[in-house]
C-alpha cells in the first residue's frame, strides 16, 4: 500500500511548507526540497544526493530522526559551513513512513 508522509519544511526564507512526500519512489530528502521547488534552483543538490557538497544541508528540529550520519556525511559536513549539532544531508535522509512528521529547516546556502 502506497503511504505518503507529512514532512514540515522551513525554507531559507523563513517559510514554513508542510508537504506531503511519497515512501514507494526510493526518494531522499533532497529530493523533495527539489520536487516541491522549496530552494532556488541550483542552490541544493548540486552534486546529485552523492554527499559531496552540503547544498541540502539541513537542521533537523525534532525527534523523529532516529538516524545517526554515516562516514561520508560526516566528512562533507566537516568541511561544510554554517554545521550545527543538528546538522544533516538531506540527500541522506530516505523518505520511509518512519520519519512522518519529520521538522526540517534549511541551512543557509
Amino acid at each position: 500500500m502506497v503511504q505518503d508522509i507529512t514532512i514540515k519544511i522551513t525554507d531559507r526564507e523563513g517559510v514554513i511548507h508542510q508537504v506531503q512526500a511519497p515512501t514507494d519512489m526510493n526518494l531522499n530528502l533532497m529530493e523533495v526540497i527539489r520536487m516541491y521547488e522549496l530552494a532556488e534552483e541550483g542552490t541544493i543538490g548540486i552534486c546529485g544526493g552523492m554527499a559531496l557538497c552540503a547544498s541540502c544541508q539541513c537542521y533537523v528540529l525534532n525527534d523523529v530522526l532516529k538516524t545517526e550520519r554515516n562516514d561520508d556525511e560526516e566528512a562533507m559536513l566537516s568541511e561544510a559551513y554554517h554545521v550545527k549539532e543538528n546538522s544533516r544531508l538531506g540527500c541522506q535522509i530516505p523518505i520511509t513512513t518512519a520519519i512522518d512528521g519529520l521538522e526540517i529547516e534549511l541551512a543557509p546556502e
